[in-house]
């Protein structure tokens, strides 16, 4: 019997009070500041010049290769980075045996060599003082300001204790900091991509299969014979390895269903595109289920084998028919019901995807979970064509003390809320640092590594008031962002071309390794994540926890436990290994052990039903626009990854703002015209700083507006990005709470349209 195991993966110029934790212009500095002093820390190897060590990156045709895997977005794909012999970098290609790429680079990653020449890069690590009553940045070493770092982190936990600090991560670095905070004594580590993005998903595919679907998500595009997107823009939110397997497939005939309230590319691509009305997605997806049992077509034997739950199911939907969805999506119930067969034709290679930012409306557990269920009444999961059964591998880390055992964490701020989240909450962690009388939990310090919070967190000025409530925040990041102008340090962290990473292990079809190394040495006075990490702990008594004297000394250990070494490596940059936990799909009449209460796909959850929520999905309905305004509705582009590559000159060049997609209909009602620029105004006033220029497509629904999101940065150190376009999050004050996970439901906002800023307008 195969028992499949759980896998949890693992402004700025804005109108709000005055605190005493303005928000300052990175750009002043030196107006006011002291002169630098020079840092008597002195770089680790593992991220200086690649000549200063034996065995590093190889010859290839005349060129110096080093292997390194992608930093513009979570995919991570590995890749080669060309210098020349006088050490300037010259392309970024992808590494043939790579799985996520297949030596095949987005434009992002192509263009990763512009975070490393941007001149606006963070060059020295600045401390936040005062002069005058005026606040400002002043240049400092490396050891003054961890200096400060330690001094604060120790006063705060002497006098609230260690679990009052938390740490924001997005990105490799992260790691690193996230093992001195738990040697620290805070288990309290977060990611926005949790809480604002996938978590719901995850949630929702544990409660059906037991496992999360992780990232990247082993969905089987490449031998599907019908693929499903529901919300999901694939093409434009550039996820390489689905990308190109979506390519294939089409070339093979695939059938592809895109529900989408505006003509994505994706969508451009399919056979079927349901423009679907906002917000309804959920009934759709119960009618689907609806014809899949009782037109008899769902996969009996799996659905047999597998299953729990099955009568209960048909019971719930048995009124849920197409025709009702009908009165609710706009969508036809022939096309319904059409579509559904076109599902049950393709059948078990079939995938109704799971998507990636799934964070809408707060129902959105169940809304995936819905979408799980239907994955299972066609046998998707297990099958080729469906989902493969992905595979990592385990690389040993060398012995360290015990972490101190938490007195606290976040779930303390929550009370009997959110127990089936599998990761802390971003959101959450923000809200419980704004002082409550009746909150058992609240957050004194911040650590911010490689995510730009204001930007990546909805309600804005809430965040903004949490980080005027805190005693401390120190922000790691390679760019100035928004930010960092509310930090007391901020370091600069060079960029990924200029450093060691720990090994890529991500899950595939197959095991691999994947080596990140440096090809240059760090601009300016920038460090790696591993070195901060690293000297802050032995600063602080912590060092232990760091069992190296380098990252390449861990790294060549760790590689030699699974027969590699770190030349071998710099070599090859990627290697394969074989699969040890069976095939990639279940074996015909496979006896299979899911990690769920039953053992078996749970069509009815017990997880939920546990918690007093709904062991089925339920549609509920959901406000629609007032009078004047339309939702807003925000994606992605392929040469963007949301907030952080906007200033990044190589992918700047490709798109410098954002436009506001306007239905034809919509920009005649408003006089609206091509290119016209406007502002946005939300249904709570908040006004968008910067204007945004009009498209008029009949790609998007009249009732709703689209815009890429990213843009509208107010931060003028970024000089290519500043002010270009408008910012979507600005204008997300409407936060709707999952009450499942406590992800956050950001597609309940609307606007209308200002031809002129008015003056006494709520600015955001």
């Amino acid at each position: 019997m195969r028992i499949l195991s759980i896998h949890i993966f693992t402004y700025i110029d804005i109108y709000f009070m005055k605190t005493r934790r303005d928000f300052i212009k990175i750009s002043a500095l030196g107006t006011v500041g002291a002169a630098m002093a020079t840092g008597v820390v002195s770089m680790a190897k593992g991220s200086s010049l690649p000549g200063s060590h034996e065995g590093s990156g190889s010859v290839f045709n005349g060129q110096n290769r080093y292997p390194t895997y992608c930093e513009v977005c979570f995919w991570k794909c590995a890749g080669w980075t060309y210098t020349d012999n006088k050490g300037k970098i010259l392309k970024i290609i992808g590494n043939n045996n790579d799985p996520h790429c297949n030596g095949r680079l987005c434009p992002r990653g192509t263009g990763g060599i512009g975070m490393y020449y941007d001149e606006d890069r963070l060059k020295t690590p600045l401390i936040r003082e005062k002069k005058n009553g005026k606040p400002y940045f002043r240049k400092a070493s490396w050891d003054e300001a961890l200096d400060l770092v330690a001094k604060n982190l120790k006063k705060i936990a002497d006098e609230h204790g260690p679990e009052c600090v938390a740490l924001f991560n997005h990105g490799s670095g992260g790691k690193f900091f996230g093992t001195f905070l738990k040697a620290f004594g805070s288990p309290n580590i977060t990611a926005p991509s949790f809480a604002q993005c996938r978590g719901p998903r995850e949630t929702a595919w544990i409660a059906t299969y037991g496992e999360g679907v992780g990232s990247p998500e082993p969905t089987d595009i490449r031998d599907t014979n019908c693929l499903v997107l529901i919300g999901t823009h694939i093409g434009e939110n550039m996820h390489n390895g689905q990308v190109q397997e979506m390519s294939q497939a089409i070339d093979k005939g695939a059938t592809i269903i895109t529900v989408d309230p505006r003509l994505s590319t994706a969508a451009s691509k399919s056979k079927y595109w349901l423009p679907i009305k906002p917000s309804t997605d959920l009934a759709l997806l119960m009618a689907w289920i609806h014809v899949a049992i009782y037109e008899d077509i769902y996969n009996k034997e799996y659905v047999e084998k597998y299953a729990y739950g099955f009568d209960e199911l048909k019971e719930h939907v048995k009124d849920m028919t197409p025709e009702w969805a009908y009165g609710i999506t706009t969508i036809k119930p022939a096309v319904i019901r059409k579509t559904a067969r076109e599902m049950a034709n393709a059948a078990p290679a079939v995938i109704i995807h799971p998507g990636r930012h799934v964070t809408w409306y707060g129902d959105d557990t169940q809304r995936i979970r819905a979408v799980a269920i239907l994955n299972a009444l066609f046998g998707s999961w297990g099958n080729r064509g469906g989902f493969y059964l992905k595979e990592s591998l385990h690389l040993p880390y060398p012995k360290t003390p015990p972490n101190p055992k938490p007195t606290k964490t976040w779930r303390d701020a929550y009370p009997g809320q959110f127990k089936l989240a599998s990761m802390a909450l971003s959101s959450g962690i923000c809200d419980a640092t704004i002082p409550t009388a009746d909150r058992a939990c609240n957050f004194k310090g911040w650590i911010v590594s490689g995510t730009n919070l204001p930007l990546t967190l909805p309600n804005q000025a809430n965040t903004v008031e949490a980080m005027s409530n805190l005693e401390f925040m120190v922000v790691i990041d390679t760019m100035p962002m928004e930010v960092t102008g509310y930090a007391d340090v901020v370091l600069p962290e060079c960029t990924y071309l200029e450093r060691y990473d720990l090994i890529r292990t991500s899950p595939h079809r197959e095991p691999y390794l994947a080596l990140r190394m440096p090809a240059v040495e760090p601009k300016y006075d920038s460090k790696p994540s591993w070195w901060i990490a690293k000297t802050l702990a032995e600063k602080m008594g912590l060092g232990d926890y760091f069992p190296y004297d380098d990252i390449t000394d861990l790294l060549d250990w760790q590689l030699k436990q699974v027969g590699s070494s770190l030349e071998e490596m710099q070599r090859i940059g990627v290697k394969k290994f074989d699969r040890e936990s069976g095939g990639l799909y279940f074996q015909k009449g496979e006896d299979v052990k899911f990690n769920t209460a039953t053992g078996k796909i749970e069509l009815f959850s017990n997880d939920l039903a546990a918690e007093g929520f709904d062991p089925f999905p339920v549609y509920t309905q959901h406000p629609g626009p007032p009078e004047g305004f339309y939702r807003l509705i925000y994606g992605r582009a392929p040469m963007h990854t949301f907030s952080r590559t906007a200033n990044n000159h190589n992918l700047w060049d490709l798109k410098q703002e954002n436009s506001v997609w306007i239905n034809p209909k919509v920009a005649d009602l408003w006089d609206l015209k091509k290119d016209q620029y406007i502002w946005l105004k939300n249904q709570d006033g908040i006004v968008s700083a910067h204007p945004i220029k009009v498209r008029v497509t009949e790609r998007i629904r009249w009732d709703s507006i689209y815009m890429v999101h990213g843009f509208g940065h107010s931060n003028k150190k970024l000089t290519r990005a500043n002010g270009r376009g408008a910012n979507d999050s600005e204008l997300i004050t409407n936060v709707v709470i999952d009450p499942v996970m406590g992800g956050t439901g950001m597609r309940g906002n609307f606007v209308t349209f200002l031809k002129e800023k008015p003056e006494g307008e709520v600015a955001s």
